[in-house]
């Protein structure tokens, strides 16, 4: 049996529109969280951290991830705090595997995203869908040249989220993949 592709998710920006003008984007859920991270950068004592981290999410959104034909992984700075904080909100199970990224936000020599090398180290060969909304150019042609697996690079708009149209996509690319493979 074939393995089947790897799903890189990641949470704000294609789970959580934080870019929205919105307050009460359709669909979605406002959380407040205090992920460490987050927090890290805050007087405790301020408003900001009282209050926590503002998180838009919409609750149908696992179930539609669930039924994609990919193995979930998280690929987030939430790291596995997605596990905790995120997948209840959403529906996915709390165990899904999570790219430990060896340092958070680290420039790279070669200007690519932070995320682009510790990923394709990650996926190991294996195809794969990258859902970010940090993905450039320059991470596409790198991981074209690099990664000797189909990848599919999915930017998603931080002001909106994952939307059909995204999930159409992932849907009609692990399709065509499958196909190739047989």
């Amino acid at each position: 049996m074939t393995e089947r592709p790897l799903l890189l998710l990641d949470v704000d920006g294609p789970l959580n529109p934080f870019r929205s003008r919105i307050a009460g984007l359709r669909g979605y859920t406002t959380h407040r969280m205090h992920p460490a991270d987050w927090m890290a950068g805050r007087d405790p004592g301020s408003r900001g951290a009282r209050r926590g981290l503002r998180v838009r999410l919409h609750p149908a959104h696992g179930a539609r991830l669930l039924a994609l034909p990919f193995e979930l992984t998280w690929a987030t700075a939430w790291m596995h705090q997605a596990n905790t904080m995120i997948a209840p909100h959403i529906g996915l199970p709390g165990d899904l595997p999570v790219i430990e990224w060896p340092e958070l936000f680290a420039a790279d020599p070669d200007g690519l995203f932070w995320k682009t090398r510790p990923l394709i180290d990650w996926a190991a060969g294996r195809p794969f869908a990258w859902v970010d909304d940090m993905i450039t150019p320059q991470d596409r042609a790198w991981i074209a040249a690099h990664h000797p697996a189909p990848a599919l690079l999915l930017t998603i708009h931080p002001r909106h989220g994952l939307r059909e149209r995204d999930f159409a996509t992932l849907t009609r690319w692990a399709a065509q993949i499958s196909g190739a493979a047989r």
